[in-house]
């Protein structure tokens, strides 16, 4: 943990110019073009990148060497974002689609080849801490990215906004460049050792990993929906927030936000706590518990209740979400560094794609229904699948013999439920 705080800044940071980019670029497009179909199609784009980034970033981290890949990564965001800023005005809008290319492949380069590289970077004990503290800066991120965005484009215009971009991702790749720190596993070619044979990148393909981590696939498919529901609250809120507000549509949805981040960042200091007095990390059960009491949290925040009692449920379900991210992510963390990056890449895949299938069609069903009914569809849909995933546990526990004491696999053996079932190293 010696370097990571540092590490943590320098992602911060970047993360506070993403936060703002998306903000500033997305009224951009409208701006720069007059349609609004335009903006959709850059929005589009960027998903669809990160979807198929996914796919493509799991193969690179896992013969790559991962710090190289996360300063290139924010080095290509940063001249990306210099070059519209420098291109005359009639080239611009044609650059548009080129810079959600490079933002939606590059920022998923960047967290597949981060989350893949903690527990080498601090040590598999202290990956919780690790996962909880890079939250922790993400959510205080999106907190200053979205607070600032609009006076930074109203008061210094996009061109200030597109360098103070930049600049961040700059920040962070010179931060990442001059930390020294180590992104492999010891024994890995890519970084100076031999790997055993039979263990390289390619032989972890999607089938395999159903057969060898099935329930960490299961894990990936319920934040798959999950990514289901937080585009219907996403796509939602600013149409409960005006039905709430008309005059003032922009006061409850900086409300749940700015509550939903307070929730995330408390969660991160309890499951620190809870981690370290236990000595064990949560594993699938504490997952799915909460991701449930996530889904039902967002869920009551559309429900009608006055601003107090809704304030608290979305403070809920901030914590639990951020409670579900920690756990999915160490959870995914525990398999060996071999399959760690196609774990990740496939989780960015699955997100991505349930995220941007979620935006098309909770857009449309909300032409016809009412802000709640289309949240507690799509959340409704996450917490049964977790209640599938609970049943699976508990069935998967009865039928497995509890191990001997005096066995070779007992309290004085080897560990071998890093990848089996869910209780990290």
């Amino acid at each position: 943990m010696k370097y990571f705080r540092l590490l943590v800044l320098g992602n911060g940071i970047s993360a506070y110019g993403s936060y703002l980019n998306m903000v500033a670029l997305n009224v951009f497009v409208y701006d720069a073009t007059g349609s609004a179909l335009a903006a959709g199609l850059f929005m589009a784009v960027r998903l669809a990148t990160s979807v198929v980034s996914g796919w493509i970033s799991g193969r690179l981290v896992s013969v790559h060497d991962r710090k190289r890949l996360m300063v290139g990564a924010d080095l290509c965001q940063a001249v990306a974002l210099l070059s519209l800023l420098l291109a005359p005005d009639g080239v611009r809008p044609g650059l548009l689609y080129v810079l959600a290319v490079v933002t939606g492949g590059c920022s998923t380069l960047s967290q597949v080849a981060l989350r893949s590289s903690i527990p080498e970077i601090v040590g598999a004990e202290h990956r919780v801490r690790a996962n909880g503290l890079l939250v922790t800066g993400r959510s205080l991120a999106m907190i200053a990215g979205f607070a600032s965005s609009g006076l930074v484009v109203a008061q210094l215009g996009y061109s200030a906004a597109f360098a103070l971009d930049a600049a961040t991702f700059l920040v962070s790749a010179t931060v990442l460049f001059l930390l020294p720190v180590r992104t492999r596993a010891a024994d890995d070619p890519a970084d100076g050792g031999p790997r055993a044979a039979g263990s390289g990148p390619a032989r972890w393909t999607v089938r395999v990993l159903l057969g060898t981590a099935p329930l960490l696939m299961a894990m990936i498919a319920v934040r798959a929906v999950d990514g289901l529901g937080s585009s219907s609250h996403n796509v939602a809120l600013p149409l409960y927030s005006s039905s709430l507000d008309p005059d003032h549509p922009a006061t409850f949805i900086s409300q749940f936000w700015a509550t939903w981040a307070i929730g995330n960042i408390v969660a991160q200091q309890v499951i620190g706590r809870v981690t370290r007095k236990a000595g064990r990390t949560p594993g699938e059960r504490a997952f799915a518990l909460g991701a449930i009491v996530m889904s039902a949290g967002f869920i009551v925040v559309f429900s009608g209740l006055p601003t107090v009692p809704a304030v608290i449920a979305a403070l809920v379900a901030g914590a639990a979400d951020g409670f579900t991210e920690t756990v999915y992510v160490s959870r995914l963390q525990s398999a060996p560094d071999e399959q760690r990056g196609r774990l990740f890449g496939l989780s960015a895949s699955a997100e991505n794609t349930g995220f941007g299938l979620g935006m098309l069609v909770s857009g449309a069903l909300l032409e016809r229904f009412s802000p709640l009914a289309v949240v507690a569809a799509f959340h409704g849909l996450a917490i049964v699948l977790c209640a599938a995933l609970l049943l699976l546990l508990t069935l998967r526990r009865r039928r497995t013999p509890a191990p001997r004491a005096d066995g070779p696999d007992g309290p004085a053996g080897p560990d071998r439920s890093a990848v089996t079932e869910g209780h990290g190293r």
